[in-house]
């Protein structure tokens, strides 16, 4: 049995996961556990912000990491000792907080001599359908969180390919800044759904960014400032004029991110015809938005795609996928002799094949 200890610090949670597979073989034949997933979130120290703010993240990872670890290890019956690898986030994400989890699981690895895996934040992403539904390679993922937007081609550990990112915004972080527009408390995206939920998505005609275009990126740029736009035209704004605003982004979201995933999705059935029924894997935190989910889900029963969704705790940050892609790293070989030299890095691209653009994790853009 291999059981690995994950460590994510990578934003504003902070997360420790004990992961375990028996033997070596994939997961599609043997059941991986999940045997504790401790999740610590900041919510409140950021909420008075309307964002996360670097500084106190980092802080307050140095704070908790430690009983949150224990807590893990508890919570898992394993010790220490019963430990084979210790995987930790090293990139992307707020330098600060990479630092205080990279280096924590430097210090516990080499004082328990234990193999060190630094694990890129998007590999977990990418890899925790194979962790909650056994999927096979190849496949399609759309990440979209609060720091990413990006479709990728998954056909095995180490091999991805970017075939889509934003050109400006992350949606998630669309999400949050429309929120605090219109003033809405944070997090964003659970707040403007609630509010949408009452809406008409009919009232605003919202661009949808990119629809048609055959560059296959995303924008949400354009949208944000219709958004704010709309709200300065009508101010001051009334409960209902928020909730109709809110409906109608949702919509011209949910438009555009149908338009560019149909895309992806005829490129996949022509790279790799053989997939009797290609799967399509959403994660990341916007994956939670219930008409974006529906939205998905009837574009994969149009084209003949499998949709897959993990469970909203696996998708939104968390110590199991890193624990997981240590696994996946460990069985395909990829185990990192020097990860004890490695630097965290707040820019760390998951395709470094393919050609840089904004948003594909250089410097300076968003990774």
């Amino acid at each position: 049995m291999i059981r690995v200890l994950g460590i994510e610090t990578s934003c504003d949670e902070t997360a420790a996961s004990v992961v375990a597979l028996e033997g070596t073989s994939a997961p599609e034949i043997l059941s991986p556990k999940i045997l504790s997933n401790v999740v610590l979130s900041q919510i409140a120290e950021h909420a008075a912000f309307g964002g996360v703010v670097p500084e106190i993240a980092a802080r307050a990872h140095v704070e908790a990491l430690d009983g949150i670890i224990e807590a893990a290890l508890a919570d898992s019956n394993t010790s220490l000792d019963e430990i084979d690898a210790i995987a930790a986030t090293a990139g992307p994400g707020l330098v600060g907080g990479l630092i205080v989890g990279l280096m924590t699981a430097k210090a516990i690895a080499g004082a328990a001599g234990k193999p060190l895996l630094a694990i890129n934040h998007l590999e977990g992403h990418a890899l925790t359908a194979r962790l909650t539904d056994g999927l096979s390679f190849p496949y399609l993922l759309l990440l979209v969180s609060g720091g990413h937007t990006q479709i990728v081609r998954v056909a095995g550990v180490g091999d991805y390919q970017r075939w889509a990112t934003t050109i400006d915004d992350a949606l998630g972080e669309a999400f949050d800044k429309t929120a605090k527009m219109l003033g809405l408390p944070y997090p964003g995206g659970p707040n403007v759904e609630k509010a949408a939920a009452k809406g008409d998505p009919a009232r605003f005609a919202f661009p949808r960014p990119m629809k048609g275009s055959a560059q296959p990126d995303f924008s949400f740029s354009g949208l944000k400032t219709a958004v704010r736009q709309a709200a300065q035209a009508i101010a001051p704004l009334t409960e209902q004029d928020v909730a109709d605003i809110c409906a109608s982004f949702q919509a011209a979201v949910a438009d555009a991110l149908a338009d560019r995933v149909s895309r992806a999705l005829m490129r996949f059935k022509v790279e790799f015809p053989q997939e009797e029924q290609p799967a399509l894997v959403v994660a990341g935190g916007v994956a939670a938005n219930r008409m974006i989910k529906t939205t998905l889900e009837e574009l994969c029963d149009e084209t003949g795609f499998r949709f897959v969704a993990p469970p909203l705790k696996l998708c939104t940050d968390n110590a199991a996928m890193i624990a997981w892609a240590g696994i996946e790293r460990l069985n395909a070989g990829f185990e990192e002799e020097n990860a004890f030299d490695f630097v965290p890095r707040s820019r760390w691209p998951l395709d470094v094949v393919s050609a840089p653009v904004i948003g594909s994790g250089r410097r300076g853009a968003k990774a």
